[in-house]
């Protein structure tokens, strides 16, 4: 799968009980040995920081036990490289939660399952549902991830019989919540960005990120800035025309006054040129009131994008042109402007609250959780 990452500054290399640093990561092996010290000597120091190695040389092998072993508020959990096949939710109880790949390279550390929204529960209690699907669920507030994948690696091909094909690699829904330098690979409604319920308001960041899939594969109700992010369109084989899928689907709810915002972003494909639409609005039988909003401003739309007719209808009860969607200032061959009349754009005085500012309101992501 494509990836525009780079390494980043620490470069972790983790055996099974020793963690081995060089330049700015050397106070985390410090950490580690001191940790492995305090139980040779029979006592364990109070911290609120734990690692995950899946070869043992951490506090835990997984994620979701060291997420339940962080109870309560402002912990950290430092993942050595490795691939982590599980489901992982995050309770509400965790507010201020950190989860780190110790590398500073977000294709070293994934965490990664494969349910659909029409795989069978084991209890045969029936299917997952689009929400259940999801490998990482976060509920808490104050989340953050820095250099993590998250994947749903389900295939259509393995499973031509189901019809629940959607495949969430993580559903977000808490307040404050942000992710630098991430990746979410899936397919059908790969990121999740929504809120606890209809009468909550959760705003979210994402900030030099990538995003993956075909259909709906960014969407959901919560008010979500993504700055510096990719989004890239994979191709198909299981279909022979276009239009493959959509990148947005927004839920937003009326009262709310601002949904998704891309800004300096870029959409790339991989599929032939004009194969997909920018958006399409969602508007969920739970919420027949919902009036998505969508804007892209300062974004490079490649060549996968439809320039003639960028957005289409969900449901054509609830038409793309009665919504909030909106661009400025894009570029690229899927911007070109040909029939204005499908491609609304903000005027100047709009585009001055279209930032991330204005979304995020009285939340500033700190520029030191960026690492």
């Amino acid at each position: 799968m494509p990836s525009h990452h780079s390494p980043g500054p620490l470069q972790f290399s983790v055996s099974r009980r020793t963690l081995l640093v060089t330049g700015a990561g050397a106070g985390a092996a410090l950490a580690i040995g001191r940790t492995s010290a305090a139980r040779a000597a029979g006592h364990r120091p109070t911290r609120r920081t734990l690692y995950v190695d899946p070869a043992g040389g951490g506090d835990h092998t997984t994620v979701q036990a060291a997420v339940n072993a962080a109870s309560g508020p402002g912990w950290t959990l430092v993942l050595a490289p490795g691939t982590y096949r599980e489901t992982v939710t995050v309770p509400g109880t965790s507010a201020g939660l950190t989860l780190v790949g110790a590398s500073g390279d977000p294709r070293d550390t994934v965490i990664v399952y494969d349910n659909a929204a029409g795989t069978p529960k084991p209890d045969g209690s029936g299917t997952y549902g689009t929400s259940g699907s999801a490998t990482t669920t976060v509920r808490a507030a104050g989340f953050t991830a820095h250099a993590i994948t998250f994947a749903n690696d389900w295939l259509r091909a393995d499973h031509p019989d189901y019809t629940g094909t959607q495949a969430v690699a993580l559903k977000v829904m808490g307040d404050r919540s942000a992710f630098f330098r991430c990746r979410f690979l899936g397919h059908q409604d790969t990121l999740y960005a929504d809120t606890a319920d209809l009468s909550v308001f959760a705003r979210q960041y994402f900030r030099d990120c990538y995003v993956e899939g075909d259909v709906d594969f960014v969407f959901g109700r919560a008010t979500a800035v993504f700055e510096h992010c990719r989004f890239h369109t994979l191709t198909r084989s299981d279909l022979a025309a276009a239009p493959y899928g959509f990148v947005f689907a927004p839920s937003t709810a009326v009262a709310n006054p601002r949904g998704y915002l891309v800004t300096r972003s870029r959409v790339t494909s991989g599929a032939p040129d004009a194969y997909y639409k920018l958006a399409r609005p969602w508007v969920p039988s739970s919420d027949t009131t919902a009036r998505p909003m969508l804007t892209v401003r300062d974004t490079h739309l490649g060549h996968g994008i439809d320039a003639v007719a960028p957005y289409a209808n969900m449901r054509d009860a609830h038409p793309w042109q009665a919504q909030r969607f909106a661009e400025h200032r894009n570029t690229g061959p899927g911007a070109v402007v040909t029939v204005p009349e499908n491609r609304p754009q903000l005027t100047r005085a709009q585009a001055e609250s279209a930032t991330r500012a204005a979304y995020l309101t009285d939340w500033t992501p700190s520029r030191e959780d960026r690492r």
